[in-house]
């Protein structure tokens, strides 16, 4: 079975869109940023030196999004509509939920994988100064979804 990423010859390619018709499409993702307890309660009362840690994050995800095609090969620029980052804590982690949208003519999983996944770098990056077992883990899609043609 063929790969509509490669040609007949295993060279990587981007995938022809030209012959389809943009359609609403939702994507999210998730990521889980393990801290020691200690960490989470300095987040909570914003006493990480380098700042406002879950601000930062968010900005640092919506940005990562808009910038997608220019960090992953082969991924077509979309016009993102929406792209939403939330923060829950728990005793000892950070758990990041991201949700994009588009009216598109592919997908905008990607957009959302990367918006968690550089949320959750930007944590690690503004707390291992005060804790050095910080683990990123279980970066991945939860749910995508496209309208169907009518």
């Amino acid at each position: 079975m063929g790969s509509s990423h490669f040609t007949g010859k295993g060279k990587a390619i981007m995938v022809d869109i030209s012959g389809k018709r943009p359609v609403k499409r939702y994507a999210e993702a998730t990521a889980l940023v393990r801290m020691a307890p200690k960490t989470i309660r300095m987040i909570q009362k914003q006493l990480i030196p380098k700042g406002d840690v879950l601000a930062v994050a968010k900005v640092a995800g919506i940005m990562a999004a808009k910038k997608t095609s220019e960090i992953i090969p082969l991924c077509h620029p979309i016009g993102i509509e929406n792209i939403s980052i939330t923060f829950g804590l728990n005793k000892n982690a950070v758990v990041i939920h991201s949700k994009a949208i588009c009216t598109e003519k592919t997908g905008i999983e990607m957009e959302s994988l990367l918006a968690s996944a550089v949320a959750a770098m930007t944590i690690y990056d503004m707390c291992k100064g005060v804790d050095s077992n910080i683990r990123i883990e279980n970066v991945r899609l939860v749910r995508k979804t496209k309208e169907e043609a009518a």
